[in-house]
């Protein structure tokens, strides 16, 4: 006669208490369930250029199938340094310094996992990116938080609060430009304040700079990669998801120098081991040419200003879009809901979806500001502007 069974409830104490279904996924099924144009999640809905599939399948015909090296296929490596030194003049190692990475959400967390020890301090610029305070959590460290201000001419960094954040415990100082909500860039005095900030320290940086190419206005983006002596203590990330419309592909890269790629990679060769190698070699050969990425300011430009000149039309205030393909936008002239509640409400009843700013804050800051994607084909942005009219 069996034993009965005994009955087993698991309880597994949370590594991440404060994380729950992320705002993206919540208004994204919401968008869904409603019928609403998703200006909400930050990807295109509009495919890629051909020759690149192209490139791809030429790469798996051609029987780079298997795993490849675990910093990523050397021609990819090759291409990326190449390009960085072409656009930014700062020479990386492609063998020691560049490693391609499982999308860039995977490098900026293993940067944090490699060099973020139980007590150390990261400040960290809010809003900010979903993904940095997770990772720093699981790293064991703590969190310094700086808010961003936001006056008539838009997002801003107070310099003067950040260095006032730092303590002998500093460990990383989390940067992203173009930014993610805000679209603000940072400028050549904001470098120069930072630089003033880490020097005569060990402070390193973790500088996300996923949108390098979406900068608009004839402004040039000031990668970290231009300046030797702040290149020479970061962690530098960057996505081909976002610079070749392929969001799903998950493929991104990290150039450091090489004692800090060699600490990276000892936690990436763990965390994902490698990347997918067919669409490594098809993305390098598709980098041969770079008129696809140097085009790409004004491809973004012309959306951003057709997105922009629409929502003049409507009770909407907007704020500065200098970058990324998000414009964020003040609606007090309309409600004085909290955010999350109208970004609701404009979801189900209008029927465009956006992204409440206050989910970019650990305590939910409330500023009256909601964002939208306009990375998506015109007649999507023109859908979605005729509903906003109408409020």
């Amino acid at each position: 006669m069996n034993s009965p069974v005994p009955h087993f409830t698991p309880a597994l104490p949370t590594r991440l208490p404060a994380v729950g279904t992320t705002i993206f996924t919540r208004m994204s099924a919401l968008a869904a369930e409603h019928g609403a144009v998703n200006l909400g999640q930050g990807f295109p809905d509009f495919d890629c250029e051909p020759p690149l599939i192209d490139a791809v399948d030429a790469a798996m015909r051609a029987g780079f199938n298997q795993y490849p090296m675990m910093t990523g296929a050397a021609p990819l490596r090759e291409a990326i340094a190449a390009k960085i030194a072409a656009n930014y003049g700062h020479a990386y190692n492609a063998a020691t310094e560049i490693t391609v990475t499982a999308g860039a959400t995977q490098a900026l967390t293993t940067a944090i996992l490699c060099c973020v020890h139980p007590g150390d301090e990261v400040i960290v610029i809010e809003p900010a990116y979903d993904s940095y305070l997770p990772a720093i959590a699981l790293a064991g460290g703590v969190p310094a938080l700086v808010q961003m201000e936001v006056g008539p001419r838009g997002y801003s960094v107070p310099w003067a609060k950040v260095g006032a954040a730092v303590t002998p415990k500093t460990r990383l100082i989390i940067i992203n430009s173009p930014h993610n909500p805000t679209g603000s860039i940072l400028r050549p005095s904001d470098i120069e304040a930072l630089a003033g900030i880490v020097r005569g320290s060990d402070i390193l940086i973790l500088s996300d700079e996923v949108y390098e190419h979406m900068v608009y206005d004839g402004v040039r983006h000031e990668s970290i990669c231009r300046h030797p002596e702040l290149a020479a203590r970061s962690f530098v990330v960057s996505s081909f998801g976002k610079t070749y419309h392929v969001t799903g592909w998950k493929v991104g890269y990290v150039a450091a120098p090489a004692p800090l790629s060699a600490e990276f990679r000892k936690v990436h060769q763990y965390n994902v081991f490698t990347v997918n190698t067919p669409m490594q070699h098809g993305l390098a050969s598709y980098m041969a040419d770079p008129a696809p990425y140097l085009g790409l300011p004004a491809f973004y430009q012309r959306k951003r200003d057709l997105f922009r000149a629409g929502l003049q039309e409507t009770r909407f205030e907007l704020l500065p879009a200098d970058g990324t393909y998000f414009q964020c936008v003040r609606y007090g002239a309309i409600s004085d809901a909290p955010e999350a509640e109208f970004a609701e409400w404009l979801t189900r009843e209008i029927k465009v979806a956006a992204i409440p700013v206050s989910a970019f804050y650990q305590a939910g800051k409330e500023s009256g500001i909601v964002r939208f994607c306009f990375a998506k084909k015109d007649d999507t942005l023109r859908l979605a502007l005729e509903r906003l009219a109408r409020i």
